[in-house]
């Protein structure tokens, strides 16, 4: 599908560091843009800076952790623009911690936002889709829902199910005009990760130094416009050791010890902190 002039983009996650990025490379394009964040301080500002660039920007501040919520949204951009023809589930939240010493709320805020709000905004704008026989679906995922690194089960949970959800979609709706992609990025150089070095007192280790947010964009259009399954993102190809992973499972541990991705997100874990790292 071709991301052209005149289309409606819903983007979640809006207001952080890649959403915003994300939110000016599609106004660079005409598109209509609906606007999602939680909790979205940033989000009229960047509306209000789109739309005086001649853009259609809509805000919309709404907590995806909630099924009401997730409805109110679909509805409002299709009264304001119509069908959706382009979703993008960026919206994420990531809790580093120790598994044993997280509370149930905090597992349960990580899985609803990062994997069962994109599969439940999905299923509201599908049948739309499928109507029209034009549409696109993009999940960010990330490299934690392949290689599970320590302190991060939650998150690379969320993330390991948005990569399996995207690639049951095009399998049962392949040949139908709508698709979907994942974007597997590693690092990216926005607040979540800046936040998370903070913690951690050092940059992630040099296998997984950080890629910019303009090349996770790039890796978007490029996805939607060639109707790819799966685009990585890492500075570094890290596609064989991935392989190794699913030759060898045993390795992982031993992989993300050598490579100091373990130490990184302790180092992280073990400073504490009382807010999440959020996406917008």
């Amino acid at each position: 599908m071709q991301i052209e002039p005149g289309q409606t983009v819903l983007l979640t996650g809006a207001s952080g560091g890649l959403g915003s990025v994300m939110a000016r490379a599609l106004a660079d394009r005409r598109v209509r843009l609906f606007l999602v964040a939680h909790p979205g301080a940033r989000l009229e500002p960047l509306a209000e800076e789109l739309r005086a660039r001649g853009v259609e920007a809509e805000p919309c501040i709404a907590d995806l952790r909630v099924a009401a919520e997730r409805h109110r949204v679909v509805q409002q951009v299709r009264r304001r623009f119509g069908p959706v023809d382009l979703l993008i589930n960026n919206a994420g939240v990531e809790h580093n911690g120790y598994y044993h010493r997280l509370a149930e709320s905090e597992i349960e805020e990580v899985l609803s936002v990062n994997l069962v709000a994109a599969m439940m905004l999905t299923r509201l704008v599908w049948p739309e889709m499928l109507e029209r026989r034009r549409g696109h679906v993009v999940n960010i995922a990330s490299l934690a829902g392949k290689a599970g690194p320590a302190f991060q089960e939650p998150y690379a949970a969320s993330k390991a199910g948005l990569i399996a959800f995207t690639h049951a979609l095009r399998a049962t709706y392949g040949g139908s005009g709508v698709s979907a992609s994942v974007i597997v990025p590693g690092f990216v150089e926005t607040g979540m990760y800046e936040r998370l070095k903070a913690l951690a007192g050092r940059p992630a280790p040099p296998l997984l130094a950080a890629v910019t947010p303009q090349r996770v964009v790039r890796a978007l259009f490029r996805a939607v416009e060639r109707d790819l399954a799966e685009v990585m993102v890492t500075r570094y190809p890290v596609r064989p050791l991935l392989a190794l992973l699913q030759l060898v499972p045993g390795a992982s541990a031993w992989l993300t010890r050598l490579f100091g991705v373990n130490r990184f997100f302790q180092a992280a874990a073990e400073t504490g902190t009382a807010r999440p790292l959020t996406t917008g």
